[in-house]
């Protein structure tokens, strides 16, 4: 990154929802970044994230991008699994704010006693798949034709990241 950008990294709070919502509207619209057509409010999004390990990441002062955990299940044997969400403007990508925020959320999820990390990756967005790649995660499979986004079929790329500070890596 850029010596002259001032990136700084914060928890991600209600306060941010209008930017938050923005950026991710921008990926939905690309296409490459869920199989959501449509952002949900406030209130759905925060229920449906851990509080613990939420993150924007603000350029001069401009929330640029954010990372967000999910947890997968219910089950008491999961608690320590969750899955990745990560959005940054793209005006602003390519200069480090994708791999700052999660090596934010990965710090921060291993201090709540999250082992694994998950992400499922569409199969063409190449972009988001080595950005995992550089913060430790691995390519476990791929779950072809798993969704359909309009009416185009979209292969998954399930990626995982194993804790090293847990002790199962």
């Amino acid at each position: 990154m850029a010596n002259d950008i001032s990136l700084k990294i914060i928890l991600l709070e209600e306060v941010h929802w209008p930017r938050v919502s923005e950026i991710y509207q921008r990926g939905i619209e690309t296409g490459l970044a869920t199989f959501e057509t449509k952002v949900p409010d406030w209130k759905t999004w925060n229920a449906s994230h851990l509080k613990c390990c939420r993150f924007v990441a603000l350029m001069d002062k401009e929330v640029a991008g954010w990372v967000a955990l999910s947890g997968i299940s219910d089950r008491f044997c999961y608690g320590g699994v969750a899955e990745v969400s990560i959005y940054v403007d793209p005006t602003h990508e390519g200069i480090g704010i994708g791999s700052a925020l999660l090596k934010e959320v990965i710090h921060e999820s291993e201090k709540h006693g999250i082992w694994t990390l998950q992400a499922g990756i569409f199969s063409e967005n190449v972009i988001s798949i080595k950005l995992h790649e550089k913060q430790g995660f691995r390519v476990v499979g791929v779950r072809e034709k798993l969704g359909k986004l309009g009416n185009t079929w979209k292969d998954v790329v399930l990626m995982e990241r194993r804790s090293k500070r847990m002790g199962i890596a």
